[in-house]
């Protein structure tokens, strides 16, 4: 089998591309800034709150988690989740990092 493009960069980069790929939709925003300003598990409201079905919901959760972004635990019939805080920690170190890298030193084009 061939190399794949992403075997061109380290694990960090491919972690870092990987959960900022699953942020990068603004259903998987909504649902972060809602569990982020509920501050708590969310439970099965996320349908009333966002306004899509439950499979598209279900989707995108799927994605944040895979990313390692969410955990989620089962409580009888439905899933909750809450922010992984050891990931989203890790994930605000790495952009910030990144972010305070660049000086402004206006030699570019």
């Amino acid at each position: 089998m061939g190399v794949t493009k992403t075997d061109n960069f380290n694990d960090e980069q491919n972690r870092l591309a990987t959960q900022l790929k699953a942020i990068a939709h603004p259903a998987r925003i909504a649902i972060l800034q809602h569990i982020i300003n509920a501050n708590a598990c969310i439970c099965g409201d996320l349908v009333d709150e966002l306004g899509l079905a439950q499979a598209t919901i279900s989707q995108h959760l799927k994605e944040l988690k895979n990313a390692g972004l969410i955990q989620g635990t089962i409580e009888g019939v439905s899933v909750c989740y809450c922010i992984e805080l050891k990931a989203w920690k890790a994930l605000q170190n790495e952009i910030n990092t990144m972010f305070t890298s660049y000086k402004d030193v206006n030699t570019c084009c």
